[in-house]
């Protein structure tokens, strides 16, 4: 199966970006990138403090994921970022201008929920709503497709990939 060069999974958190973006990856065959990684450690306190980040606070997070983004366009791979506005995606985009995204949606309940139930995460369910208010979903042309979370992840990497193969020439 050809692929785009990198599928970003995005979403607000709780979403799966991470369960999904491992399957994923593991199908295709290509390196998993988790977006929190890209965090620098201030980003990552004011956020456990329950702070949401600002635009200044994300610009230099989302150079890094654009510039992995970049880096593996040739080979292709999956990173997870929330990707949440427009700008934000379109930021990647100049660092890899073929990525695909594909866009985690749930119902706030189900998001919070899963949320509630992990463990060690340092971000909390009191943001969730702050995510869902900033969330500017896919427009359509954007290369990406929305896929809802409710059923299992298997299920979710299976309609993802499906969705990657209608893409193929």
């Amino acid at each position: 199966m050809q692929t785009p060069q990198v599928v970003v999974v995005m979403g607000v958190s709780g979403t799966g970006k991470t369960t999904v973006g491992e399957r994923l990856a593991a199908e295709l065959g290509v390196p998993y990138a988790e977006a929190d990684d890209f965090h620098p450690p201030a980003n990552i306190a004011k956020m456990s403090a329950g702070v949401p980040l600002d635009d200044d606070d994300r610009w230099p997070w989302l150079d890094a994921i654009g510039a992995w983004a970049h880096e593996h366009t040739a080979g292709g791979g999956v990173v997870s970022c929330s990707a949440l506005k427009r700008a934000y995606r379109d930021r990647l985009r100049a660092a890899a201008p073929d990525v695909f995204f594909l866009h985690l949606t749930g119902d706030r309940d189900q998001i919070a929920a899963r949320m509630e139930a992990r463990k060690g995460h340092f971000f909390t369910s009191k943001m969730l709503d702050s995510q869902l208010a900033t969330l500017e979903p896919l427009q359509p042309d954007e290369n990406g497709v929305a896929v809802d979370i409710t059923p299992e992840p298997e299920t979710v990497t299976e309609r993802a990939v499906a969705a990657l193969r209608r893409l193929e020439p």
